[in-house]
């Protein structure tokens, strides 16, 4: 393998790998997308905790497992497709060497490609079957939510309920995430610097959108104003004649 492509691999490898620490970094300052939603999902589950009947939230995570299984899906044909090209052997690189944007390839080089390529995939897809797992864990958990509980009972079971979902929404962000490195993956058929322009513009795109993208500046605001205003009614406490006026809003 020629030098600059062993060099492209591993800024490649550095960046999948390096990302989420990096990302996990941005989000210990106030401002960062995925702490800023973390904030909005548990302040949704402590909404869900004082609701006399929770099916608009279980309709809005049956819409996220919906969102989830489509994304799987696709992801596994492009796998099967991608896979049924690597295994295609000397005939996939037949078909495909005259356009004249590829760069010139031996056909243990094209495999390799491929390969990098299919196995982004395979990881985005093992995240968005981890997430559908995790967010039906957090739909039986809405369904299973006490409906009359002192109040702190409610907040204890809001924490938890949290803990299941923001993983499983993690989760799903990281599949979606891999698609961005799957195709830089994809641009190395083009060349090294194709490829290493890819791999650095996918991350730089993606450490974007987490900070100075309009949605980002959005979530930011939405947080700032739930924090603002805490949750202080819901039929469980209005409705509770037997609760001690300290559990009463």
């Amino acid at each position: 393998m020629p030098l600059l492509d062993i060099f492209a691999v591993l800024v490649f490898a550095l960046c999948s790998v390096l990302y989420e620490p990096a990302l996990r970094r941005l989000g210990e300052g106030r401002g960062a997308l995925n702490t800023d939603m973390t904030v909005i999902r548990r302040r949704w589950m402590q909404e869900m905790s004082v609701r006399e009947v929770a099916l608009l939230d279980g309709q809005l995570l049956g819409h996220a497992i919906n969102s989830a299984s489509f994304f799987a899906s696709s992801n596994l044909i492009l796998i099967a497709a991608t896979a049924g090209a690597l295994f295609g052997g000397d005939k996939s690189l037949h078909s495909i060497e005259g356009l004249r944007v590829l760069a010139k390839t031996t056909p243990v080089m094209f495999q390799i490609k491929l390969g990098l390529v299919l196995v982004a995939l395979a990881r985005g897809l093992l995240d968005f079957i981890w997430a559908i797992r995790q967010m039906n864990y957090c739909l039986a958990a809405i369904g299973a939510a006490p409906s009359w509980a002192p109040k702190a009972v409610l907040a204890e079971y809001a924490e938890a309920a949290g803990g299941i979902l923001n993983p499983a929404l993690s989760a799903f962000n990281a599949g979606v995430r891999a698609y961005y490195f799957a195709l830089a993956a994809a641009v190395w058929l083009l060349g090294p610097l194709p490829f290493l322009a890819a791999t650095l513009g996918a991350m730089s795109l993606l450490l974007w959108r987490q900070r100075r993208s309009r949605a980002s500046d959005a979530v930011r605001k939405v947080r700032e104003i739930l924090e603002r205003q805490p949750v202080t009614h819901g039929p469980h406490f209005a409705r509770s004649p037997n609760a001690p006026p300290e559990e009463r809003i």
